[in-house]
């Protein structure tokens, strides 16, 4: 069985303007804006960006309108080797795509007329001193990122001992005292109550919170409270893979809950398969240990040490190569004979 959020509402950008891509201050590389400034609120409508090279000798070759042009020095090369008429073709060529923006790489100049060409057009065009493979990958990250599949779920985001947990829960179960424990024991918060996911690279999930909610966090009976501001910059990260989902349920004697870890369970998050955890809670049971004890276990089978095959496997061994009237209470103890307490 496959555990799914109740409500997988997901949600996904059509298009991202030219602005976003400028002023991300997050952004490797810097762009120049050599157009108007109206320019900016182009919108691009495709996560892959795209070099020219048919389009400017004439061919068509069906590519979406909406894409975003690289222009590199092959591309500016071709050009210089056209008459003036046959330059203004193959700028058309471009145009009849109607490209939101044109980036050039490595500083490459533009005669005037051409760039008035876009100007007309309102095509941004920008310009960076980087090389076109370089400018490649940024901007194809940047809009693959934007372009992903993402959701907002209510639980709360944990790095502990770099492995990010999600703790879900219905309200008022504890997530974010349980979290609150844990950055006092100095693992780290990323995001309580509202948690934004993001799908951007089809097997990774990404978690961040949001704009509004940024480290605060509410405690029942105490209030709001700034994590960052009360533990410091090393008690938040602004953005975690995700990991693992646990979700908190209250103790029901009557269900079964899992005894061996044997059979892993699973939870599938826009179509991301990641480890699952059903922990039940009652008075008294220390789920902040418990929580550290399911990164370190994660972390220890990540590494190829399954614990739970271990135990069952020497089990095994034990029924299948022992005699039945061996004393069973002497091949139970790990010492079998005690000498006292040195160590």
């Amino acid at each position: 069985m496959i555990w799914k959020f109740p409500r997988e509402n997901i949600l996904s950008k059509t298009m991202v303007y030219v602005q976003a891509l400028v002023e991300e201050q997050s952004m490797p590389i810097k762009f120049n804006l050599l157009t108007d400034q109206k320019s900016l609120k182009q919108e691009i409508r495709s996560k892959i960006p795209y070099r020219p090279q048919f389009l400017l000798t004439g061919f068509d070759d069906f590519s979406p309108s909406g894409q975003l042009f690289l222009i590199g020095d092959e591309e500016i090369k071709y050009l210089n080797t056209l008459d003036s008429d046959s330059q203004d073709k193959a700028i058309n060529n471009l145009i009849s795509k109607n490209p939101p923006c044109i980036i050039l790489t490595n500083n490459i100049f533009l005669p005037n007329n051409i760039l008035n060409m876009f100007e007309k057009s309102n095509t941004a065009v920008l310009s960076t001193d980087r090389d076109l493979v370089t400018t490649y990958n940024v901007v194809s990250s940047f809009l693959n990122d934007q372009f992903s599949p993402q959701m907002v779920v209510h639980g709360t985001l944990v790095d502990v001992y770099g492995v990010g947990i999600l703790f879900y829960g219905k309200s008022a179960i504890g997530k974010s005292e349980l979290a609150l424990d844990l950055v006092e024991r100095g693992h780290r918060l990323v995001a309580d109550d509202t948690v934004m996911l993001t799908n951007n690279a089809e097997s990774t999930i990404m978690g961040t919170s949001t704009r509004m909610a940024k480290h605060f966090m509410e405690i029942r009976g105490l209030g709001i409270i700034d994590v960052r501001a009360m533990f410091g910059i090393k008690a938040v990260r602004f953005q975690k893979r995700l990991e693992i989902i646990v979700e908190l349920v209250e103790y029901n004697p009557q269900e079964e809950y899992t005894r061996t870890g044997l059979e892993p369970s699973f939870a599938e998050v826009m179509g991301v398969e990641l480890d699952y955890v059903k922990l039940p809670i009652y008075q008294g049971k220390n789920i902040t240990v418990i929580s550290e004890a399911i990164a370190l276990n994660y972390l220890l089978r990540t590494y190829g040490y399954n614990p739970a095959k271990i135990m069952s496997d020497y089990l095994n061994s034990m029924l299948l190569n022992e005699p039945v009237h061996e004393d069973k209470f002497a091949s139970q103890r790990l010492i079998n004979y005690f000498q006292g307490d040195k160590e």
